[in-house]
């Protein structure tokens, strides 16, 4: 093995650049955010792609760099600087050096995209330059729209100050083949918040993520959970964080961080155009599920939320869609209820089958067309173009808020309820001539903060199938 510089491990946070409202770097934040961090971290990442380091000046870039190492308390700094050019590079490089980092990140040359051997003269020209500097080569084919490719990191590795790779693919087989052919002689640092555990217990020397300034904790947990040989706590700790880890990695790390380092009290900044933070690429619903998130995180606390499921006489909970209990029971009309579930997986349904000729047809087409806002009635379909017989809408009993919790009622609920109906008319719980005599209202009682989409469903079928059956048993009980 050869002889090589500082090589880098640990936990270590991909930085967003504050920006303020004029564009400007924000170096107070960026100050205050580094300050949050730093004591629960390895090492210090500037300029990466999640501090949108394609959106920087060279003298941005060198600034934010001193200010990283200023509040470094002595950790690391790896300072990123990629750039498409191999002139950019070096001066990057330089600037980096200057102002005191520790090593550089640098990305594979991009938009124009060279030969392999053009990747290798790129990166050898800069690490030759610059023989003191530690250098981080950088996979992320998501932005770059390719690879850096293997042979060519195999060759890499033998320069003596190129001492490592971020791998932020999140395809594993690459990550473990570089391992195979370089881990040896360069350490392999995950740069993919979804596949950590995988990514250490198959060898890489630690992270470089952007989830790590939100919470640094979990992942110490994890590497020297790893490290230990304890895979269940490793397992167990990033299951709890898999859900914001990708919302993360699906927004390429920086709005998305920074909405969630704002949820946390951390000033963040704004994103510099043309990216946004509101309005534009994170959805509604995805900044609903980081809040969520990291309440179950105890990072803050839970927002509050009235969720109170309908009680007294079942006939009675019909009352919103235009059908008194006098009404209901002059009808003969069938009505059952049925809860599953617990603290916020609970659903409860209340349902009632009417004569699409009566009070209950018209109350039927009275919904759709005023719906209710926060209550829009939604038709119950089995797949795409599939309606299940009898005609059933779905009817929230608790305001939908945001797009979130509509997709949670619009979705699993919806598909759990066809599949209870289309269940119970197979097994003649509900005679087959009520598939073209009645309609079905489904009223669904599902928690704002419910988050596991398979609970959600399961909880929905069970709940439903409850409801069905004490609809036609009783009924038929009392003859």
């Amino acid at each position: 093995m050869n002889g090589k510089l500082w090589r880098p491990g640990g936990v270590n946070p991909a930085l967003v650049t504050p920006f303020g409202k004029d564009q400007a770097i924000d170096e107070h934040a960026f100050r205050d955010l580094i300050r949050h961090v730093i004591d629960h971290v390895d090492g210090l990442v500037p300029c990466g792609t999640t501090g949108e380091f394609n959106y920087l000046a060279p003298e941005e870039n060198k600034r934010l760099v001193q200010i990283a190492v200023e509040e470094s308390a002595g950790k690391p700094v790896i300072a990123g600087t990629g750039a498409a050019g191999t002139k950019l590079a070096m001066d990057l490089t330089t600037n980096a050096q200057e102002a005191g980092a520790t090593a550089c990140l640098i990305v594979c040359p991009y938009f124009l995209h060279p030969s392999d051997k053009g990747i290798y003269q790129h990166y050898y020209t800069i690490a030759r330059s610059h023989p003191d500097m530690p250098i981080i080569l950088y996979n992320i084919p998501q932005v770059v729209d390719a690879y850096l490719p293997r042979r060519v990191v195999e060759d890499l590795a033998d320069i003596p100050n190129i001492v490592a790779l971020k791998d932020s693919s999140g395809n594993l087989t690459y990550t473990m083949e570089i391992l195979e052919y370089a881990g040896d002689r360069i350490n392999v640092l995950i740069g993919h918040d979804e596949v950590v555990v995988n990514a250490l217990a198959g060898g890489a020397s630690g992270m470089i993520l952007a989830s790590a300034q939100v919470y640094p904790e979990i992942w110490q947990i994890v590497l020297d959970a790893v490290t230990r040989g304890d895979l269940e706590t490793a397992r167990r700790n990033q299951r709890q964080v898999q859900k914001l880890s990708r919302i993360f990695c699906r927004y390429g790390g920086g709005v998305a961080v920074k909405q969630a380092l704002r949820m946390i009290g951390i000033d963040a900044g704004q994103p510099r155009s043309p990216l946004k933070s509101v309005g534009g690429a994170l959805l509604h619903e995805d900044r609903a599920e980081i809040q969520l998130e990291l309440g179950k995180l105890g990072k803050i606390d839970s927002p509050a939320v009235e969720f109170i499921t309908p009680s007294g006489p079942l006939e009675s909970r019909f009352v919103d869609i235009g059908l008194n209990p006098e009404v209901i029971q002059f009808e003969k009309m069938r009505t059952g209820s049925g809860a599953v579930g617990t603290g916020t997986d609970v659903v409860q349904v209340d349902l009632l089958f009417g004569s699409k000729c009566g009070p209950a047809g018209e109350a039927w087409a009275y919904q759709i067309t005023y719906p209710r806002h926060g209550f829009e009635a939604l038709t119950v379909i089995l797949e795409p173009n599939l309606t299940v017989r009898p005609s059933a809408l779905i009817i929230p009993t608790n305001a939908l808020k945001d797009l979130r919790q509509a997709n949670m009622i619009y979705g699993p609920v919806q598909n759990a309820v066809a599949k209870a109906l289309v269940g119970k008319l197979a097994e003649g719980v509900v005679p087959q001539e009520f598939a073209s005599s009645d309609v079905v209202f489904v009223l669904t009682s599902v928690h704002p903060h419910a988050l596991n989409r398979r609970v959600l469903h399961h909880n929905t079928y069970e709940a439903a199938n409850v409801a069905i059956d004490v609809a036609f048993t009783e009924v038929e009980a009392n003859g």
